[in-house]
């Protein structure tokens, strides 16, 4: 069975044009990505998915890694890995990696694998971590989630949730981490759904799979780790980067 991360790459990004090929620490971030994927225990293949000749060009020619060439017509990573999936019928377990987390764990891509080795019994798998302050909590840029007794997301939301209405001290509020596992069905079916009313509301895709049934079990990792948005996230990462080596 093939188990594979494939990392949509765009290069037109509207806030930070060419951030693939971005340098961190001396390494253009799509290299830090598919490094950490490739230490993946479950996973056996690695495909950048990309609209660009220059980020294929360099995944294939300096990385020796596989990189796809898809259509630049696509609104989401989402459609580009489906393009990926539709056109290779071995692919049979997906990781969505985003190109912009040069920090992502490998143990994490392992963590959203490891409830769809179970054959039939789930089909689309992510991550979350607990919120530990105000700022995460109200910051409609860090998504929200809150889950059933069996750990299957019931909402994501920008807002809030659950809402406090008794003052409680003791309410857990967890943070959506967005790199997600799928099933080869399950991505092609979320592939062909129209845009759903929660999903435009929030702008947050995955409330198009729970509109359609689609239940998606969280797995929680002890923290969330800095993408890449803006040029000034560089410094953000790179600092990171040089405390990880001092504690190593």
């Amino acid at each position: 069975m093939s188990i594979v991360v494939i990392i949509p790459a765009r290069y037109d990004s509207v806030r930070f044009p060419g951030k693939p090929l971005a340098l961190i620490s001396g390494k253009p971030m799509i290299e830090h990505v598919v490094s950490a994927a490739q230490k993946s225990k479950l996973a056996n293949q690695v495909i950048v998915a990309t609209d660009d000749e220059r980020i294929c060009d360099f995944v294939t020619n300096k990385l020796s890694s596989k990189a796809v060439l898809t259509s630049k017509k696509h609104n989401s990573g989402t459609d580009r890995i489906s393009e990926v999936v539709k056109k290779d019928p071995s692919i049979k377990l997906i990781v969505n990696l985003q190109g912009d987390e040069p920090l992502i764990p490998s143990s994490y891509i392992d963590k959203v694998l490891e409830p769809l080795l179970t054959p039939g019994t789930i089909s689309m798998t992510s991550l979350i971590t607990q919120i530990t302050n105000n700022d995460d909590l109200n910051n409609p840029n860090i998504v929200k989630v809150v889950m059933d007794s069996n750990g299957f997301a019931l909402y994501f939301s920008r807002s809030a949730i659950p809402y406090n209405r008794t003052g409680k001290k003791d309410i857990k509020y967890f943070k959506h981490i967005g790199i997600y596992g799928y099933t080869r069905e399950a991505i092609l079916q979320f592939n062909l759904l129209p845009q759903s009313s929660l999903e435009q509301s929030e702008c947050l895709e995955q409330l198009r799979a729970m509109e359609n049934g689609i239940k998606i079990k969280l797995e929680v990792v002890p923290k969330a780790f800095p993408a890449v948005d803006i040029p000034d996230d560089i410094n953000i990462v790179e600092n990171i980067i040089k405390l990880q080596a001092v504690k190593s």
